[in-house]
């Protein structure tokens, strides 16, 4: 756990903790029918493997929260947030491939090209990328089409080149370079990490019919918890176990990657995640205790485990 002064609020009669292991399972079943097996079995197989391997399911709460502060009801959101743990599921295949961070764990198990080859992992990826844009494209009922496609467009953005794709030709470039600044390092993870995760609650808020003020603030509270979220997985990555993270520790200073406590330290990369979690949750003051699931995840952001 990475130490720092935010704690969860104990005198709050909302518990983080029922919170998100009531809406995991409910994703769970949702992503569980999402991707019937059918022909050819094995790329179905394959997709299911990584797609429903666990995890925190944090990017899909998140979607369903901002929509149901806003007043949208969880049915309706459902799409989007299954959509985006297809991405991401997507994005994990694809990142521990031998040509990019080359991992042999992910989720306290192996990796989909450890178990299914490389050829077959990258096709996974595909198909839950492209998956993803057809699920909410014919699943998404009872709001206006315009609210669809913007939904569309957010999440083609975050996954493209100037989203997670960016962010992580970047980050390949940097590796095994001393002279990575903070601003560049920020400029990657905004991208890499950041750009699904605001993804996840704009989309959010537009099912919702958000006010072009709601999405603004709502995205400066993305922007933060996403930098906080990587801040802390670099921090994590230098103190947590093998175990305690489900992966390998101690990939980044392996690969020589660039990171926040490489470039600042433990106490000074604590002490920024700490300030981007204030600010995020300062962003929530207007919604009252509406907003409470919002405040506590970004909490759980930077006081998690793994």
């Amino acid at each position: 756990m990475v130490k720092t002064d935010i704690k969860p609020n104990i005198n709050s009669p909302f518990n983080l903790k029922v919170y998100l292991q009531e809406k995991k399972e409910i994703v769970e079943k949702a992503l569980d029918d999402s991707l019937p097996i059918e022909k050819p079995e094995k790329i179905y197989e394959a997709m299911r493997y990584s797609l429903l391997a666990g995890g925190k399911r944090l990017r899909p709460i998140l979607c369903l929260a901002v929509a149901e502060l806003l007043g949208q009801t969880e049915d309706v959101a459902m799409p989007t947030a299954c959509a985006l743990e297809m991405i991401h599921t997507m994005s994990l295949i694809h990142d521990d491939l031998p040509a990019m961070d080359n991992d042999d764990y992910r989720r306290g198990r192996l990796t989909n090209h450890k178990v299914y080859g490389e050829d077959i992992a990258i096709l996974a990826g595909d198909g839950l990328l492209a998956y993803a844009f057809e699920f909410v494209a014919i699943k998404t009922s009872c709001i206006p089409s315009e609210r669809i496609v913007k939904v569309l467009a957010i999440l083609g953005k975050a996954v493209g080149a100037n989203g997670l794709v960016g962010g992580q030709v970047l980050d390949l470039e940097c590796e095994g370079k001393a002279d990575v600044t903070a601003d560049t390092l920020s400029f990657i993870h905004r991208r890499k990490t950041g750009a699904l995760l605001e993804a996840c609650v704009s989309s959010g808020a537009v099912l919702a019919g958000a006010s072009e003020d709601d999405l603004a603030r709502l995205s400066v509270y993305a922007q933060n918890i996403g930098l906080a979220f990587q801040i802390v997985d670099d921090i994590l990555d230098v103190t947590a176990t093998s175990e305690e993270l489900g992966k390998t520790a101690g990939k980044d200073i392996s690969a020589q990657k660039a990171t926040y406590p490489r470039i600042w330290g433990l106490d000074t990369s604590r002490q920024k995640a700490e300030e981007l979690i204030k600010n995020a949750i300062a962003q929530l003051d207007i919604y009252g205790d509406k907003a409470q699931p919002l405040r506590a995840i970004a909490e759980y952001i930077i006081n998690r485990k793994n």
